[in-house]
């Protein structure tokens, strides 16, 4: 009999992002059947109040309707809510994926003077504590710098991408000279530095999508079982 085609929750906080997501998980995780659920009240909530214990609540409950359904995985694709995510895990019998935790990891192999860019507040903690504790998991020293981009946020969701990718590439601009490697926290800025010359910045630019989505060819590549 044929494997079962393992089923994927994307779970976003930006009701752009699943166009952003399909063609990379056709293109790095074909063998699993996504799904998108868009829950914008999540980031709502957590900008407007902070991280709330009823967020993570809704969150986890969230992961838990994903397994009733049948999921074999849920990717959270909001950096803002991932600490949400991890604590979600112990109450759920599929993985719980942070779209941000391979990036993570990866700002730490790249270089020890690491600078972190956010269009919000909300999101620069929870990702600055997850490059630190990556350094520690691989032993190594860093410097991190957190800059959040006034004016970006609103600006995007105000309809003004153009004006939202500006301001990001000038933070960028600015940081790069003192910094090994620049790190986007939110996978709403991936494309943000598109319109720069390549090599304009001179050091690499990390971004969550690719990276978050590739987790689960690994995590399910071989997964498959029998009905």
């Amino acid at each position: 009999m044929s494997a079962r085609t393992p089923r994927v929750c994307v779970l976003h906080t930006v009701a752009g992002l699943p166009a952003t997501f399909d063609p990379l998980l056709r293109e790095l995780a074909p063998h699993t059947r996504p799904y998108h659920v868009v829950d914008e009240s999540l980031l709502a909530d957590t900008i407007d109040h902070g991280p709330l214990p009823r967020t993570a609540a809704r969150l986890a409950a969230y992961v838990q309707q994903a397994e009733a359904a049948g999921a074999d995985a849920v990717l959270v694709t909001c950096s803002s809510v991932g600490p949400f995510a991890e604590q979600a895990r112990p109450l759920a019998g599929i993985p719980v994926l942070r779209v941000d935790e391979p990036m993570a990891a990866e700002a730490v192999r790249t270089g020890n003077r690491i600078a972190v860019l956010a269009t919000l507040d909300s999101t620069l903690t929870p990702t600055a504590d997850l490059v630190r504790r990556a350094a520690t998991d691989q032993g190594r020293d860093i410097t991190l710098t957190t800059t959040a981009c006034p004016g970006a946020y609103e600006a995007r969701t105000g309809g003004d991408q153009d004006r939202h990718d500006r301001i990001i590439a000038a933070q960028a601009q600015r940081l790069a000279a003192d910094h090994d490697v620049l790190v986007l926290a939110q996978a709403s800025m991936a494309n943000a530095l598109a319109a720069l010359p390549k090599d304009a910045l001179g050091v690499p630019v990390l971004t969550s999508p690719r990276s978050g989505t590739a987790q689960l060819a690994t995590l399910l590549g071989r997964k498959g079982d029998t009905p």
